[in-house]
């Protein structure tokens, strides 16, 4: 945790070979962006006041929040090497940097829509199959600039936003759903991020990359 605070902290200062790494790979910290609703996924210690009463999972239109922080990384039955490249098809999980919590879901319904609800479960980065999603992109390996979907494995549903907004303690973040069919309400592009290069520890590259790079 200490480790990938430190690399976010240093990308503040400096921006090293933005476009050197195109592929999202494993081990990253990205930030998640929903272009139909100009919010990035995010998630905090605030805990839904229904269903499954987890962690809420939201989005957010602010740019630079640290909730907004995603380790991307292997599942118990398919891990994945630092730094390779996440490939089309691949199931990962999305570990909450800040709480430690997996993106989740399961069959509850959202507060706002009654929708399927999405949370961030578990406990210090180990959570159960809930936590498990499908990379949905075009090609064979997940673009840094590309256009992906995520469908959650147990229940089929596709991550994505609705336009409904919460009040308070959570006022003006949009509700965070699974959505039954996929549309543009579920499509994400990676945005801010930390992206690992290589595979071994000792020759690691932290690759801070902004979208205006591209």
């Amino acid at each position: 945790m200490r480790i990938y605070l430190a690399f976010l902290l240093s990308s503040i200062v400096c921006c090293i070979n933005g476009t050197g790494i195109q592929q999202v790979t494993c081990g990253s910290v990205v930030k998640l962006y929903n272009s139909y609703y100009k919010v990035r996924l995010h998630s905090h210690d605030v805990k839904y006041g229904s269903g499954s009463g987890q962690q809420s999972v939201t989005g957010t239109q602010q740019q630079d929040d640290h909730n907004s922080n995603w380790l991307i990384k292997g599942t118990p039955k398919r891990s994945c090497k630092r730094g390779t490249p996440i490939s089309c098809g691949q199931q990962v999980r999305l570990e909450h940097l800040a709480t430690k919590r997996n993106l989740h879901s399961h069959h509850f319904s959202s507060p706002l829509s009654d929708q399927q609800e999405i949370s961030a479960f578990g406990s210090d980065g180990e959570g159960d199959s809930g936590d498990e999603w499908l990379v949905i992109c075009d090609g064979e390996e997940w673009g840094r600039d590309q256009y992906i979907m995520f469908r959650h494995i147990d229940t089929d549903v596709y991550l994505g936003v609705t336009g409904q907004q919460y009040g308070r303690p959570i006022h003006g973040q949009n509700e965070v759903v699974g959505l039954s069919r996929p549309g543009v309400q579920a499509k994400w592009q990676t945005m801010e991020g930390v992206f690992i290069k290589s595979t071994d520890f000792s020759e690691d590259v932290r690759v801070f990359h902004d979208p205006s790079e591209l």
